[in-house]
Formats: structure tokens, C-alpha cells, sequence
């Protein structure tokens, strides 16, 4: 069973925490600082199973009846699944999309996705809706500035004419 998987930077700064096991934040904050460490917290039950991608580490909290093989494949998945969905994925993207993050580790944990190809489909297709959604907001945007400026040569136009009646 998988307790806990963090994020690590290359300074030991935690990136996404992600706890399965239910504990106090008093524990959760001993099982962040023991584990940038390398160290094991929870007895010779658990063990850390790692990989360091780019500037981030990946480490998941396993108990003794786990595959670190299919641990390390779990990694790949997810780190191929983040490459893909950020195109090129880098630090920032765990710290300012850490809800998307969050998504795709529980997806894969839970077991409620373990088909790489179905997730990518729905990041796929989520991504196509954004740009749609930001399309439709560019459009809109050039819209109201065309009413804007409409507007205000109508009213030029109709200053002009009543200036021009006065006369």
C-alpha cells in the first residue's frame, strides 16, 4: 500500500505533498522532514522507494508488501503524465498548477485511472477546452473593443453635426 508520495526539489524544498495515510499535521510535517532526509519514519514495515527527475525527486512512502519495480513504473507514469499535460513539465508547474498535480497523483494512486492512455485523452481533451475557452475570451475582448471604438466615432460624428447645425 502507498501511505505518502512528496515532491522534493533538488534543495530539499517540498513541491506536493500528498498523504494517503490519515495523520495529524504534527506527523505530516515529521514525515516531510524526516523523508527530505532519507530517512524512514513508521518502522521497518515501510520503506522509501525514490526517483530524481530533472530538479525534482519523487518519493514514495510504500509498505513492505509493494513492488518498488512497480513503484518506479507508478513514477514513470506520473512523470510522463505531467510531461504531457505541461509540455515539458518543470518545477513551477508543481507549485502554481498543484491542483492539476494533485488530480493526476490521485487518479493514479486510487487506481481510478491506471490507464496512461485514457488520462492523457482527458488531459487532451481539457487542454482543448482551455484554448477554446481562451479563444472565445480573445474574440470577445476584440468584440467590445470594436463596440468601443464604434461607439466613439458615432459620437464624433454626432458632436461634428451638431456643431456644424449651430452654425
Amino acid at each position: 500500500m502507498i501511505k505518502d508520495s512528496l515532491i522534493f526539489n533538488t534543495q530539499r524544498k517540498l513541491r506536493l505533498p500528498k498523504f494517503c495515510q490519515h495523520c495529524g499535521g504534527v506527523m505530516q510535517q515529521q514525515i516531510i522532514k524526516e523523508t527530505s532526509r532519507g530517512l524512514l519514519i513508521g518502522g521497518s514495515d515501510n520503506k522509501l522507494v525514490y526517483r530524481h527527475y530533472a530538479t525534482l525527486y519523487f518519493v514514495f512512502c510504500v509498505d513492505s508488501s509493494e513492488s518498488e519495480l512497480g513503484i518506479l513504473d507508478l513514477m514513470q507514469v506520473f512523470v510522463g503524465l505531467l510531461d504531457k499535460c505541461f509540455e515539458n513539465v518543470c518545477e513551477l508547474d508543481s507549485i502554481f498548477c498543484v491542483d492539476k498535480v494533485h488530480i493526476l497523483l490521485a487518479e493514479l494512486l486510487m487506481g481510478l485511472e491506471s490507464n496512461a492512455n485514457e488520462l492523457l485523452t482527458q488531459i487532451d481533451a481539457e487542454n482543448k477546452v482551455k484554448q477554446s475557452e481562451a479563444g472565445l475570451a480573445d474574440t470577445t475582448a476584440l468584440d467590445v473593443s470594436a463596440v468601443k471604438n464604434m461607439n466613439l466615432r458615432i459620437n464624433v460624428v454626432c458632436i461634428c453635426l451638431d456643431v456644424d447645425i449651430s452654425h
